[in-house]
């Protein structure tokens, strides 16, 4: 089981904030687990429509999409951060 977090857009676009999900067998990267995630209906595949947009952190550490996800506890989902 890993628990899933959601931020900004990425969040009002699924409707939810957190989830924890098991996943199945063949996801074993944030790419894979975008694309798995946008598979999973209309509000995800709204979210993930553009993965190379949304930024994944696991564990609270930036990753890229071809970064495995073994031993994830948490994996955090958001748009790009922008400074000002």
């Amino acid at each position: 089981m890993v628990k899933l977090v959601y931020f900004a857009w990425v969040r009002e676009r699924i409707g939810k904030a957190e989830e924890t999900v098991e996943l199945p067998g063949g996801v074993a990267t944030i790419a894979d687990l975008a694309a798995w995630l946008a598979a999973r209906g209309p509000e995800y595949a709204a979210a993930f429509a553009k993965p190379e947009v949304v930024r994944a952190a696991i564990n609270h550490a930036h990753v890229k999409p071809g970064t495995s996800i073994a031993g994830a506890t948490e994996i955090a989902f958001f748009p790009p951060v922008t400074g000002g």
